[in-house]
């Protein structure tokens, strides 16, 4: 949890130092409600080029993964860990963001940064980043909007930290309430349905699969 927090708290001076103020609204882990649980958000920058969700990720050493696969792998010191796929965390926050924003997705851009001594061994994503973070966002120069609809989101982010207030420990609940259904998909809320395994080793096996598929791939064994 730490480890978490100083990641972030770098991210946010990165952010501070290399972004215009005027331009670019921050907000600092946002925790919003939405009707399939809660999310999670690092930050969160507003400004007339869009919105920026920005994930971070504060490991060491070598990084694998793509956009396709659900697990990432990461080697430090002769050791391996996988870690959920954060394009995946983000694709959620954005589809949260926008339904409790009001903003068109199109609007919403997404970054990972990693922020520890981390090398990508793999070809990753141009929004996944280890470096030039304040650079990547501002390369966003397209006016999409008004000074009254940035104001109106503004406020809005403000209201769900501030009054509606959700806390970690509820996050939390909500976070295991919905990884643990047998009947919803956590990550689209469409009905999970019971499946075959029609080939490989597992062929015959039953798993529940979420009905939107192929949109969405998320299964339960």
């Amino acid at each position: 949890m730490f480890k978490g927090w100083f990641g972030e708290r770098k991210t946010q001076f990165n952010l501070w130092f290399s972004l215009d103020k005027k331009l670019y609204r921050k907000f600092h882990d946002v925790i919003i409600p939405s009707d399939n649980g809660t999310t999670q958000i690092d930050h969160i920058l507003v400004s007339p080029f869009g919105l920026f969700i920005v994930e971070t990720k504060n490991l060491k050493g070598w990084i694998f993964g793509s956009e396709e696969k659900p697990k990432w792998t990461q080697v430090a010191y002769g050791n391996k860990y996988s870690f959920q796929n954060p394009l995946r965390q983000t694709h959620r926050h954005k589809k949260v963001l926008s339904k409790y924003l009001a903003v068109n997705e199109s609007h919403i851009k997404t970054v990972v940064c990693f922020v520890g001594d981390s090398a990508f061994k793999t070809e990753l994503p141009s929004n996944v980043l280890s470096s030039g973070l304040g650079r990547y966002i501002k390369q966003f120069k397209d006016t999409v909007l008004s000074i009254e609809e940035v104001k109106r989101v503004c406020d809005l982010l403000v209201n769900v930290k501030t009054e509606v207030n959700i806390s970690k420990r509820e996050h939390i609940r909500s976070l295991q309430e919905r990884h643990s259904s047998i009947t919803v998909c956590p990550r689209c809320r469409a009905d999970l349905v019971e499946r075959t395994v029609k080939q490989g080793p597992r062929t015959g096996n039953k798993f529940l699969g979420c009905s939107s598929y192929p949109k969405c791939r998320f299964t339960l064994n």
